[in-house]
């Protein structure tokens, strides 16, 4: 195990599931550990009458959460500094090599917490559309901007929603063919299904995906909500 890897012990009981499902089907999935305070918020952004600005307040506090804890999964070194009293404290930083990847347009929602926890990190985007006329066929790619070196970092794969998993599917495909190695994305959401987690670990088992809730009803049109465009 890295450095600065917590163990897997965020895997959601798999009672939660619909469906038939291993403890080795969803290994590399981390759930965070729910407390009054992520199901309140949860349910804010499920409730159908809250207005745009509770919304996007308490998708905010949602996803730093999120991010703070995805931040847990990025290789650390130890370091040696000197505090104020000229006392050494041995310590932990974070390794050289990490960036973020929104995809447009909710996984944008994302990026504002990712920079308040690190300033410096580089972030990429991704446009992945669906075909309006061929909902069977899978999401194109239509438009991507990458760190050049992003071969060599650690990615934080940012989306909000995975319903089905096409669009996290598709993206990951795009990593692969920069030459991003598997086991170093690690999928930030909020809102999964159990059949997207199948989709995407099917073909891509070592990915890590960490989110709050897995469940059939995934909270859909978070984007609209999130930036005033559902009405």
């Amino acid at each position: 195990m890295m450095a600065g890897t917590p163990p897997d012990n965020f895997i959601l009981p798999i009672t939660k599931y619909s469906g038939a499902a291993t403890d080795d089907e969803f290994s590399r999935l981390h759930v965070l550990k729910s407390n009054n305070q992520i199901s309140w918020l949860r349910t804010i952004l499920r409730n159908a009458t809250t207005c745009h600005g509770d919304f996007v307040f308490n998708a905010d506090r949602l996803i730093r959460l999120v991010i703070e804890e995805a931040l847990n999964f990025l290789p650390t070194h130890d370091k040696t500094v000197i505090t104020p009293k000229g006392v050494p404290y041995e310590g932990k930083a974070f390794n050289k090599g990490n960036c973020g990847v929104s995809l447009v347009r909710s996984g944008e929602a994302m990026e504002k917490s990712l920079r308040e926890c690190c300033r410096s990190i580089r972030i990429g985007k991704m446009l992945i559309r669906h075909d309006d006329d061929d909902s069977c066929r899978p999401p194109k790619v239509i438009y991507v901007r990458l760190p050049p070196d992003i071969a060599e970092r650690n990615v934080l794969l940012m989306y909000p929603l995975m319903n089905t998993g096409g669009t996290i599917h598709q993206s990951i495909k795009e990593l692969k063919k920069n030459n991003v190695k598997e086991d170093r994305i690690i999928i930030c959401t909020l809102f999964v299904t159990p059949d997207s987690l199948r989709h995407v670990f099917a073909e891509f088992p070592t990915v890590r995906i960490l989110t709050t809730e897995v469940n059939e009803d995934c909270a859909l049109h978070f984007g609209e909500r999130y930036f005033g465009t559902d009405n």
